[in-house]
């Protein structure tokens, strides 16, 4: 017969070791890549936000009678629950009769850089 000793088996305290660390590593990249997720989602909602805001302001500029259109105006307005800041320019094409309007969105006035531009043509309506 054989002695208990002999069938018992188990795992070496560097191989438990050498588990645990490859369970922490593995911990790690899996809290590393849902963190950024997280970050990554937060941002395109305010970039999705902020081209609501854009659409809506071209939107009312195309709708304005004026010729030219006014430039840089400047405004603010409240969406999901937040401020947004926006800003009109007006460009001129190389027709007379043809302006760009580019309206920039930020969240915060002094932000360098917009989280959304978006740009429209208009045209000089005849009359």
């Amino acid at each position: 017969m054989m002695s208990n000793s002999s069938l018992t088996r188990g795992f070496t305290l560097i191989e438990v070791m050498l588990a645990m660390a490859v369970f922490a590593i593995a911990g790690l990249a899996l809290l590393s890549a849902a963190s950024n997720n997280a970050r990554n989602m937060g941002h395109l909602e305010n970039k999705m936000f902020a081209n609501w805001v854009a659409s809506n302001q071209l939107v009312a500029a195309n709708l304005e009678q004026k010729w030219p259109p006014k430039n840089n105006a400047k405004g603010d307005v409240e969406l999901a629950g937040r401020q947004w800041f926006w800003h009109q320019k007006v460009i001129k094409t190389t027709d007379k009769d043809m302006r760009a309007i580019v309206v920039e969105v930020r969240l915060d006035e002094d932000e360098k850089l917009p989280l959304s531009s978006l740009t429209t043509y208009v045209s000089k309506v005849e009359q």
